[in-house]
């Protein structure tokens, strides 16, 4: 069995089991920005669907059904052209978590998050050197509007490990 079939596998399944989450309470988004490995950057975009909160106990912290799609450009840094991982694929990600609030519903505080999800990705690179990555987010969410701050990166698991940084901005509407 190839690592392609195994990711399309996945990917499917992914995809299956967020269409048999329940469309209400769900806020989709379109997010955009940079991202960069060491001082190289490249474009990024994503599309992030957040379900329903689910509270923790009797706690002021919930957490929410996250999925998201994203598309990281390539960048062509010379010294990398000949190494095992290069830098000039783009890379596409699935990946799915779950996404944390605190706070009372009219709390000041309570539309910032921290999300962390784990991620498939199709191709390696100096920056992203498994097909398996680990994706956390600090971010502000507002009604239609976002701030994400987000790292991609396999946690040292193989390769360079250099992972992805990027800052984006997104924007969203309630489904």
């Amino acid at each position: 069995m190839s690592d392609a079939s195994s990711r399309v596998r996945g990917a499917l399944a992914l995809l299956l089991a967020t269409a048999a989450l329940p469309a209400a309470g769900t806020h989709l988004e379109v997010q955009g920005g940079r991202s960069y490995m060491d001082n190289h950057g490249a474009n990024a975009a994503f599309v992030e669907a957040t379900f329903a909160p689910h509270a923790i106990g009797s706690s002021r912290l919930d957490w929410s059904p996250d999925v998201s799609a994203g598309w990281i450009d390539s960048r062509d840094v010379r010294r990398y052209r000949d190494a095992e991982f290069d830098t000039r694929s783009s890379v596409s990600l699935l990946a799915a978590g779950a996404r944390f609030h605190y706070g009372a519903p009219d709390a000041w505080y309570r539309p910032l998050f921290f999300s962390f999800q784990l991620a498939g990705i199709n191709h390696t690179t100096q920056a992203l050197s498994s097909h398996y990555q680990f994706v956390s987010t600090l971010g502000w969410q507002g009604r239609h509007l976002s701030f994400h701050l987000r790292h991609v990166s396999n946690g040292g698991l193989n390769g360079p490990n250099r992972g992805e940084t990027m800052a984006l901005v997104g924007v969203g509407f309630d489904l």
